[in-house]
């Protein structure tokens, strides 16, 4: 269960998702998602990228704190129920913990197991979407059973997720903990990337 603190920042967390999913349609464009990810074909790679999703649909916070609320423990909705959010709302949210939470929570802890990847190939793709050109990154998976597995997203997405991979390992970082060459790398790429968006700016 929660403590005095992790209650009221929970509680703060869930009336701005709570707000996000009165937009007009939000529920069911969420439901359809979570449907959508849980029948995929490439299940687990989409998990990937689900929290991503969210946060498009939903903003940041709210679709961070959704995916935690779709993983957290049964018990943990006796304090979402303190909040009053609005009753469609709380019914939905129980709804979907229990129809896509333990099946989404499995996957996740697999993709977090480096035990269950035995490699990974990424490559890149333009698409053509609505009449306009799309930058795509393809990460495929190998999985421990040697069945790869692959998800596509814009590049936005991807960078998205490198950015937060690297502020999550930041204040952990020991100069053991990586070559030499990793952060002079890491320098180039960003150079890289700003000089070819540098006309937008």
């Amino acid at each position: 269960m929660l403590d005095h603190e992790e209650k009221f920042l929970f509680k703060e967390e869930i009336l701005g998702l709570s707000n996000a999913l009165g937009e007009a349609g939000a529920l069911d464009n969420v439901e359809d998602l979570l449907t959508d990810v849980i029948t995929s074909p490439r299940f687990d790679s989409e998990v990937f990228t689900l929290e991503r999703s969210l946060q498009v649909m939903l903003g940041a916070r709210p679709g961070t704190t959704l995916v935690g609320l779709l993983t957290v423990a049964p018990e943990v909705f006796d304090e979402v129920a303190e909040v009053r959010i609005p009753p469609e709302i709380h019914e939905r949210l129980v709804a979907w913990r229990a129809r896509f939470g333990l099946a989404i929570d499995n996957a996740l802890n697999f993709l977090n197991n480096p035990d269950g990847i035995q490699g990974h190939n990424f490559a890149t793709q333009v698409a053509h979407v609505e009449d306009r050109r799309v930058l795509q990154g393809r990460l495929t998976l190998v999985r421990y059973n040697n069945e790869p597995q692959f998800f596509l997203a814009d590049a936005a997405v991807f960078l998205g997720l490198v950015l937060d991979i690297m502020e999550r390992l930041g204040p952990y970082m020991e100069p053991e903990a990586v070559e030499a060459d990793i952060v002079p790398r890491i320098q180039e790429a960003v150079a890289l990337i700003e000089r070819k968006t540098s006309a937008r700016t």
